[in-house]
């Protein structure tokens, strides 16, 4: 007679295929110094601006860094950075992230498609299976930081990365506007939820300097990342202010010019932003 208690112990292969890409994960992480998941409440944010330009900023100065877009529904990683190739797979069948430069590598769901206006309509267990992929099938290789653009809300692409990666840290993208400020609340509650660090807040789109008359104007409002942090106990990074010359690189594709401008106040506050990051 069949042991009812042995019966469910039994092994699947699906178990001995999770397995093996559990053991794959950590093999890959293990080999990853700081992994940080760029968050946001709500979209419109400028989450992903954020996460690529944190990226650069990260490998400017010498650290390998990868950037992980696991906006699968809405991939904006690609635009933003000029990427013009896909993911490499040389002779020994391993795939490898797409070289942006000597320090830099990059992955977005976009280049597996190719059409970059392919509609992705995947329910909740697709997208799971796509992020564990990114981590356990790409050759990663030695990095310093590993940089996840993450979609809005806490759906299952963040608690995915949060189960994926344990170690994970989290940065919140909010406006100071209090539509962002109340679902940045949110997300804030997630991540204690998961016990995920938070590295800090950052207020996107603070401020704006008129190019023709040098006023300061505050379009979206500002302050409120930095008061809703303080009620939250959470660190505040620092303002990011609207820039023109920024939004015409980003729909350019040439993101990466703004290392070259360090006269831009906007390059100053991701340096000051980055800078707390590695303290």
């Amino acid at each position: 007679m069949e042991n009812k208690n042995t019966k469910g112990a039994q092994s699947t292969p699906g178990d001995q295929e999770r397995a093996q890409q559990d053991k794959m994960i950590e093999n890959n992480l293990a080999k990853i110094g700081r992994k940080i998941l760029v968050m946001s409440g709500k979209g419109g944010v400028g989450k992903s601006t954020v996460a690529s330009c944190l990226a650069l900023m990260l490998s400017a100065r010498g650290n390998k860094v990868g950037l992980l877009d696991v906006d699968l529904h809405g991939p904006s990683v690609p635009h933003l950075m000029g990427v013009q190739g896909g993911l490499e797979v040389p002779d020994d069948g391993m795939v490898r992230p797409y070289h942006f430069s000597d320090t830099l590598k990059i992955v977005s769901l976009e280049m597996v498609l190719g059409d970059k206006d392919t509609a992705v309509i995947w329910r909740g267990p697709l997208k799971i299976s796509a992020i564990r992929q990114f981590i356990s099938d790409i050759d990663w290789g030695v990095l310093d930081y590993l940089i996840v653009d993450s979609p809005p809300g806490t759906g299952d692409e963040p608690l995915t990365v949060a189960q994926t990666i344990p170690d994970a840290e989290a940065v919140i993208v909010t406006t100071p506007q209090e539509v962002s400020l109340a679902d940045v609340r949110k997300s804030i509650n997630f991540c204690l939820q998961v016990k995920m660090k938070i590295i800090g807040v950052v207020e996107n789109m603070s401020g704006f300097i008129c190019p023709e008359c040098g006023k300061d104007i505050s379009i979206f409002g500002r302050g409120g990342g930095s008061k809703m942090a303080a009620q939250m106990k959470v660190p505040f990074l620092g303002e990011i202010p609207v820039d023109i010359k920024m939004v015409d690189m980003g729909d350019k594709g040439e993101l990466n010019s703004l290392l070259e401008k360090t006269d831009l106040e906007i390059n100053g506050a991701y340096e000051e932003i980055t800078t707390k990051i590695i303290g």
